[in-house]
């Protein structure tokens, strides 16, 4: 029996995601080695794959009676299983899993498993939901997905490899399988950077290079361990080798909407809703349009329309959450973020979302212990040490301790862009701009980033540098044209540039009627802000 075979026998079980996984990596394997299948077994591979992403339930719409005597009747078990397939399209879940559980431990085929599996999961049963997904795995050892979903469950790796190593080792070119499963081992527990090597690792060394899966893994990894550029490229990197691709595009829109590029997320949404408007990652691509645009209220539509289609959308929670809070609806946001933790626990968006709401609503002793458990159960990183000197910012009590933070935030990471910010805004709190200017001099050796470009601005100004704070709003306004903060930075400048020239050129006949054009200056200065 060979790899062929155990991708034949999975799509004729019904796990159809699982299919779609393996085929994928198949095929980036016989792309990179065209002599590793035959024409025909790469055929079937294509074949399976693309059946597995037209797979939907399709509800009956009546027929004749001699169409139906034609068809022989399906089993009881098989009719049960359509009922509840028919019920998770209603998102009647419970319902699904009520029927589900009547089908006998010893009657239920992988796709029911797989099925309670999925449903267990999002409903919080873990302990049920685990079970399901290694029945799955002993009559499909490869079946990824199901692999994927014990990982996400806190099963450890190397119980999960255990029960896929009879088959690694009894079939060639299937060395690469532990490493992937240690690489999603890693990811599920939050180790991104080890996640990060791992993933290289397998690109580099085996034949999984320019794999699409792999690659919206990667970026995904890269955007949990706050490297937003690497991340855009590796996703940017997956569209162009599949321009049908869906997964992951909602973290992609969110990354392009946050860094200011709103005209490209919203082509990217709409190309989206070209391929399909039955999937979350178009509404909330739009959504992050809208809310970066801050249109609130239709960003809150759109998120509330994504978690329709898709509940288990962190993505769209978070989208949802943030405009919340945006709107002052702030009991409402903290709902929706905590549903995101108890899908994402590993994602620190989901605890900065929390935390930004506890602050809005000054709840600085739970935002502390929100912040400090971080800490403990992620490890202390640069991430989660600015977290919590996000939050000890807040005391004044606490400044001290948010200043011993950063530094050690910044020796394990000296570029990470957050971590920089908070030290820059308590150093400008302390009116030490020369060692802000070095700060920020030093982080915008190796990038360039229009936040840290705006901040240098602001310190060369409040030390009278005029022509190099020009020259870094230019530099700001140049990376994003649209940044508001640029333009306003400049205006800044040259109201606090123009007297120093005054006193210069005048004499002192014209300095005594300088009040004059001191009510000039005023009024031209609010005529500016009608403007704006």
């Amino acid at each position: 029996m060979n790899v062929i075979d155990h991708v034949r026998d999975m799509a004729a079980a019904g796990l159809h995601s699982n299919v779609r996984i393996m085929s994928g990596l198949l095929l980036t394997m016989s792309n990179n080695n065209p002599e590793l299948f035959s024409p025909s077994q790469k055929y079937q591979l294509l074949q399976k794959k693309v059946l597995s992403k037209t797979s939907k339930v399709r509800l009956s719409t009546g027929g004749t009676a001699s169409s139906l005597q034609s068809q022989s009747l399906p089993s009881e078990i098989e009719v049960k299983y359509k009922i509840a397939e028919c019920y998770t399209y209603l998102k009647l879940d419970k319902d699904a899993i009520a029927v589900l559980d009547w089908i006998p431990s010893r009657q239920r085929t992988p796709k029911i498993n797989m099925m309670l599996a999925n449903l267990y999961r999002k409903a919080g049963q873990e302990r049920s939901a685990v079970t399901s997904y290694k029945e799955v795995l002993k009559q499909c050892p490869l079946a990824l997905d199901a692999i994927i979903g014990l990982l996400s469950l806190s099963v450890k790796g190397a119980e999960v490899a255990s029960m896929t190593m009879d088959v690694i080792q009894s079939l060639p070119n299937l060395e690469w399988l532990s490493v992937w499963i240690k690489a999603y081992a890693f990811i599920h527990v939050g180790d991104n950077h080890r996640a990060i090597d791992t993933i290289r690792s397998l690109e580099k060394k085996s034949l999984l290079r320019d794999n699409v899966d792999l690659l919206v893994s990667l970026a995904d990894v890269y955007f949990r361990a706050g490297d937003t550029k690497n991340s855009i490229l590796k996703f940017k990197q997956a569209q162009m080798l599949d321009p049908y691709l869906i997964k992951g595009m909602d973290v992609y829109g969110y990354l392009m909407a946050h860094e200011g590029h709103l005209e490209d997320v919203e082509v990217l949404g709409g190309r989206l809703f070209n391929i399909s408007d039955q999937h979350a990652e178009p509404w909330v691509i739009y959504g992050c349009h809208s809310f970066y645009s801050k249109r609130y209220s239709r960003a809150l539509y759109l998120g509330a329309k994504a978690i329709q289609l898709k509940s288990n959308s962190v993505q769209a929670l978070l989208l949802k959450g943030a405009a919340l809070r945006n709107m002052g609806r702030v009991q409402e946001a903290i709902i929706h973020f905590r549903e995101a933790m108890r899908l994402a626990p590993c994602r620190l968006d989901c605890y900065e979302g929390l935390i930004d709401c506890y602050l809005a609503s000054n709840g600085i002793r739970e935002a502390m212990g929100m912040a400090n458990n971080i800490c403990k159960t992620l490890g202390e990183n640069a991430q989660t040490l600015t977290i919590l000197a996000t939050v000890c910012l807040e005391d004044p009590v606490t400044q001290e301790k948010a200043k011993t933070l950063l530094d050690k935030a910044l020796a394990q990471r000296p570029d990470y862009t957050k971590a920089v910010v908070k030290k820059a805004e308590l150093l400008r709190r302390e009116q030490k701009y020369e060692e802000g200017i070095a700060l920020l001099r030093n982080a915008l050796a190796n990038q360039s980033d229009c936040v840290l470009l705006m901040m240098l601005g602001e310190f060369l100004l409040a030390v009278y540098d005029y022509q190099e704070a020009m020259d870094q709003y230019c530099i700001a306004l140049g990376l994003d044209p649209n940044k508001q903060k640029s333009l306003e930075g400049m205006q800044k400048m040259e109201k606090e540039e123009s007297p120093a020239d005054a006193t210069v050129e005048l004499d002192g006949d014209d300095m005594e009627g300088s009040g004059e054009d001191g009510d000039l200056e005023g009024s031209d200065s609010e005529a500016a802000q009608w403007a704006d």
